[in-house]
C-alpha cells in the first residue's frame, strides 16, 4: 500500500488540519489513559519543527450533534501541553468566525484544539458543507487517527475531497505495520483471535482463514467450536445457533490449508469469581454443571510450539476470562511466549482492540510486542479486509 505521508508535502508557513483521536479515558476532569496523547506527539514536533501552523480536529464522546459541555474538549488543551511540552491553545468552535479568527491570529508552529467535530451533525452524517467549512481553515488536511478511520464522517472521509491530504507519522506506522503483518507477511502467520462471541468476529474468521497458517482460537468463541464439534460444553459460554457457522469456516480452513487451533484441555469452575475452586480437564471430559473459562497446560504448550515456527503473529481478544485471577493464566503465558519469540528478533507481532491491550497490560509482555494498535473497530474492520473510509483516500493513485 502505497499513500500519500505528511513527509512528502512543504509544509513551512502552511495552516494543517490535523484529524487526531483524542477520544481519551477521563475520571473527574483526569486522563486515565494517555497512550494516545502521547502517540501523537511525533506528529505535533514535526509539524512544530516545520513551522506549520497546527489546528486539530478530533471528536469526544458521542454528543449526538448537540452541543454539550460534558464532552467539550476545552480541559484537554492543559493536558496536551504537559504532556506535549508545548503551548495548546483551544478555539470554542471548529467551524465559523470564532475559529477562523484564532487561527488567522496563530503563529506558525503554534497548536490550536478545535472544539469536539461531533458536536455539528454534520460530522457524523459526513455532510459536504460541513467538509467543506473544515477544510477552509487549511492548506493541508493530515489523518493521524487510524483508530476513527473505520467511519465515514466529515473529518475523516469528506474532507479529503477539499485539501491536499496525507498520513500523519502515526498513521503512517499504524499502515506500515498492519500492511507488513496481514498484506505480506513473512510465513508462517500465526493469528490469536478470542472474545466470547463469533457473530462479532465472523468477517474476521473469514479473511483470517484465507491468509494465515495457523488460528489459535480462545474464550466463548473456542467454545463454540468445540460445541460445532460435538464436544459438550456443561454451562460453558458458546452459541448454539452458530453451530452451522462454525463448522462452515472449520471446512473452508481444512481447504485453504489453514489449522484451527481448538482447547485441548481447559480449566472449569462451578462459579465464576476470584480464586475460585478450579479444575484442568481434557476438553471430552467437561462436567455438565461446570464451565470452562481458560485454557489449559496441554493447550498452552501446543500455541507455544506454533508461535516458536511462526515469523508473524496477530493478536485480537483474550484466551479466557483475563478479567479475573488465576484465568488470565492462558491469556498471560501465550503473550510471553509471543514477547519472547518477539525480542529475540525471531518474528513480528501485531496486536490491538481494546480487550487486547488490557489483556496484555495483564500479561506485562505488552512492551515486547512490534507493535500495539491504539484502535479498537477500526482494528478489527481491517483485520477483516474491509477497506477504511479515512484510509481511502490517502491511497497514491
Amino acid at each position: 500500500m502505497d499513500f500519500n505521508k505528511l513527509k512528502d508535502f512543504d509544509i513551512s508557513g502552511k495552516t494543517i488540519l490535523l484529524r487526531a483521536d483524542l477520544n481519551v479515558p477521563k475520571y473527574n476532569n483526569k486522563v486515565t489513559d494517555t497512550t494516545r496523547i502521547d502517540r501523537l506527539r511525533p506528529t505535533i514536533e514535526y509539524l512544530n519543527k516545520h513551522g506549520a501552523k497546527i489546528l486539530i480536529l478530533s471528536h469526544y464522546g458521542r454528543p449526538e450533534g448537540e452541543e454539550n459541555p460534558e464532552m467539550s474538549l476545552a480541559f484537554l488543551a492543559s493536558i496536551l501541553e504537559k504532556q506535549w511540552s508545548i503551548p495548546v491553545k483551544f478555539s470554542p468552535q471548529c467551524i465559523g468566525n470564532i475559529a477562523k479568527d484564532i487561527t488567522a491570529q496563530a503563529n506558525n508552529g503554534e497548536v490550536t484544539l478545535l472544539e469536539n467535530v461531533r458536536f455539528h451533525k454534520g460530522e457524523k452524517a459526513n455532510d459536504e458543507q460541513f467538509a467543506k467549512k473544515l477544510a477552509s481553515l487549511g492548506d493541508i488536511y493530515v489523518n493521524d487517527a487510524f483508530s476513527a478511520s473505520h467511519r465515514a464522517h466529515a473529518s475523516t472521509a469528506r474532507i479529503t475531497q477539499y485539501l491536499p491530504s496525507a498520513a500523519g507519522l502515526l498513521m503512517e506506522e499504524e499502515l506500515n505495520a498492519l500492511n507488513k503483518a496481514l498484506e505480506t507477511p513473512e510465513k508462517p502467520l500465526l493469528a490469536v483471535t478470542g472474545g466470547s462471541k463469533i457473530a462479532t468476529k465472523l468477517g474476521v474468521l473469514e479473511n483470517l482463514i484465507e491468509k494465515v497458517d495457523f488460528l489459535v482460537l480462545g474464550g466463548g468463541m473456542a467454545n463454540t467450536f468445540l460445541y460445532a464439534k460435538g464436544i459438550s460444553m456443561g454451562k460453558s459460554l458458546y452459541e448454539k445457533n452458530m453451530k452451522k457457522t462454525a463448522l462452515c469456516i472449520m471446512e473452508k480452513a481444512k481447504e485453504v490449508g489453514c489449522e484451527i487451533i481448538l482447547p485441548k484441555d481447559v480449566i472449569v469452575v462451578s462459579d465464576l469469581k476470584q480464586d475460585a475452586e478450579h479444575e484442568r480437564v481434557n476438553v471430552n471430559n467437561i462436567p455438565d454443571n461446570k464451565m470452562a473459562i481458560d485454557i489449559g497446560n496441554q493447550t498452552i504448550s501446543y500455541i507455544c510450539k506454533k508461535i516458536e515456527e511462526s515469523k508473524t503473529i496477530v493478536w485480537n481478544g483474550p484466551l479466557g476470562v483475563f478479567e479475573i485471577k488465576p484465568f488470565d493464566s492462558g491469556t498471560n503465558q501465550v503473550a510471553n511466549a509471543v514477547a519472547k519469540h518477539t525480542k529475540s528478533g525471531n518474528c513480528i507481532s501485531i496486536a490491538g482492540g481494546g480487550d487486547t491491550v488490557a489483556a496484555l497490560e495483564n500479561s506485562r509482555s505488552i512492551d515486547s510486542f512490534s507493535y500495539i494498535s491504539t484502535a479498537g473497530g477500526a482494528f478489527l474492520e481491517w483485520l477483516e479486509g474491509k477497506d477504511l473510509p479515512g484510509v481511502i483516500p490517502l491511497i497514491k493513485r
